[in-house]
């Protein structure tokens, strides 16, 4: 189904590869296993990830949100398939709630390697997955205006996708502790303020001249053009274990990118706002989530953020309309109102405790509770 012309989707899942009985991270999974995923049936592809307990989830390049959402439900389903048969699960967080970065592996690829030897602690302890979602649209400079127009609603995809409060395990206070460990990462957080291609590419460029990166796939910004294809690539969201919560954010995107552009080539985009703000909109999200009072910038004041979205979405209700994703944008209130990921695993976990179970216990249930949500996301929407 095409919903839009103009308007093109991918998504890729980062998922991490647990034991089904210890739930701890598989840090050599069984090649076989790999091999099967290389083999997967259909137009996804799962490939390997930067750490061997870790694999990538690709879909095709999709035309519609009802369309992406049959994508990752088909694809999600092969994949458990394929891990049911060597004993392993899937787990759909950014972050494990209690395995070690020491006693995992980097994947065996040039590329990776390269990355170890540079980045050195940086690279071995970002134990952490996120979703990433490509959408492909208009020319490179309007894709480059949109990538500036759209830094002011990166921290709501954040609150909304919050899926790693535990690292290492502890309990870390945030709702993305994800993001504390890209925070590492040279080239990553938000991106600046660009108005054309141009721009963008006399930064990519600076960076080749000196030596800093091979190419732009090197910039890892929350928000990036793609290298690979004519997408913008929303890269701030942490991982969804629920389908719904998922597809809710891969619709409130596209409806923001067509808002977006429509505003581009009608030459009503709304000014930047101060940059030091979202900075700061951004740390309250990762910080904390669906119960973050984020700054307003047409107001000025720090608003709730159900008051938040619920002006958002009705300014988008006809983008959501022209797309047929009324259902998924409708799910961004359930998130707010019932809480992401971070959300639940926090609430297992301290019901856990109340019961008598000890710290350990208690992280090995919240990793079971994730690992049961990744799986029932699938079954209860594979008949959609």
């Amino acid at each position: 189904m095409t919903c839009d012309p103009d308007l093109t989707l991918g998504i890729e899942e980062e998922f991490f590869l647990v034991d089904r009985d210890t739930l701890d991270l598989v840090a050599d999974p069984d090649p076989g296993l790999l091999a099967a995923f290389a083999e997967l049936e259909g137009t996804s592809r799962v490939v390997p990830e930067l750490l061997r307990s870790q694999v990538e989830l690709n879909s095709p390049v999709c035309h519609s949100v009802v369309e992406a959402r049959e994508a990752i439900v088909a694809a999600r389903g092969a994949m458990l398939g394929h891990t049911d048969r060597y004993g392993i699960a899937l787990m759909g967080s950014s972050t494990h709630p209690f395995a070690a970065w020491e006693t995992q592996a980097v994947t065996p690829n040039e590329r990776y390697r390269e990355f170890a030897v540079l980045y050195q602690t940086v690279i071995r302890q970002l134990l952490a997955s996120g979703m990433h979602v490509h959408a492909g649209f208009g020319s490179p400079d309007e894709r480059i205006e949109v990538l500036t127009a759209m830094r002011r609603y990166l921290p709501l995809f954040l609150t909304l996708s919050g899926s790693s409060p535990f690292s290492g395990g502890h309990v870390t206070g945030f709702k993305s502790a994800r993001m504390n460990l890209m925070a590492a990462l040279p080239r990553s957080g938000l991106p600046p303020v660009l108005s054309t291609w141009a721009d963008y590419e006399q930064i990519v460029g600076n960076y080749r001249r000196l030596g800093f990166v091979q190419d732009g796939s090197e910039v890892w910004w929350d928000l990036r053009p793609s290298v690979r294809f004519p997408t913008l690539e929303l890269r701030i969201a942490d991982i969804c274990p629920d389908v719904d919560d998922a597809m809710s954010i891969v619709a409130l995107y596209a409806c923001l990118v067509r808002h977006l552009l429509h505003a581009v080539r009608a030459g009503r985009l709304p000014a930047d706002p101060p940059p030091e703000i979202i900075q700061q909109n951004r740390w309250l999200a990762q910080r904390y989530g669906v119960v973050a009072f984020l700054a307003d910038f047409e107001s000025g004041t720090r608003v709730d953020l159900m008051d938040y979205v619920e002006e958002l979405l009705g300014v988008l209700a006809a983008d959501a309309a022209v797309l047929a994703c009324e259902r998924e944008i409708e799910h961004v209130r359930t998130i707010i109102r019932e809480g992401s990921s971070a959300d639940r695993q926090l609430d297992h976990f301290r019901l856990c405790r109340l019961d008598g179970a000890g710290v350990e216990e208690a992280l090995r249930s919240v990793a079971q509770l994730i690992v049961d949500e990744t799986r029932r996301g699938v079954c209860e929407n594979a008949g959609t």
